[in-house]
């Protein structure tokens, strides 16, 4: 029986967790396809740089990890103590290194807002990033579909067929393929 991930992540049990995320389709994702020929190497480059950038943005460090020709392995520590320092505005640096800020928290960035309520608004954004930034699955989720997008644009295709297909309903990526 499959279970969410929040029933499967604890922070408060272990900061520590193995991630896997493959590709579909028989996808390469680094390597060369035997049957093509094509190599696919140099995208091991993109997981590594994406990586590196991302545990900039979320407090989160990795341990290990392996890049396989379909598949990539990290072991994630999250740091949420590192995060619980960070102030609103470091929060909205944070968020605004990967997506673009609502407009309603760029106005609060800025002063502009008067209301009592648009304030309160602003504020329960911040926090929602704030959870976000220590989550698994936003950090996975943002390397899945960088990675993604780029593979499938050298490829010409669309869709998930080049690796893992990601649905953001909510904001756009900033610093997208």
């Amino acid at each position: 029986m499959t279970q969410s991930r929040d029933s499967l992540i604890s922070l408060s049990d272990t900061p520590y967790y193995h991630c896997i995320s493959r590709c579909v389709r028989r996808a390469f994702l680094c390597g060369e396809d035997k049957y093509t020929g094509q190599s696919f190497e140099h995208r091991r480059q993109w997981v590594i740089d994406r990586v590196k950038y991302l545990t900039d943005v979320f407090p989160i460090e990795i341990c290990a990890y392996a890049i396989m020709s379909n598949h990539y392995h990290l072991v994630l520590f999250v740091n949420e103590e590192a995060l619980a320092h960070c102030s609103d505005s470091e929060i909205c640096e944070r968020w605004n290194k990967i997506y673009s800020l609502t407009p309603i928290v760029s106005r609060w960035q800025k002063g502009e807002l008067n209301s009592d309520a648009q304030k309160e608004n602003a504020l329960e954004v911040i926090t929602e990033w704030r959870q976000r930034l220590s989550s698994i699955s936003w950090f996975m989720r943002c390397l899945n579909e960088f990675i993604a997008c780029k593979a499938n644009k050298e490829d010409k295709c669309k869709g998930a067929s080049g690796k893992v297909g990601l649905n953001h309903k909510h904001y756009s990526m900033k610093k997208h393929c």
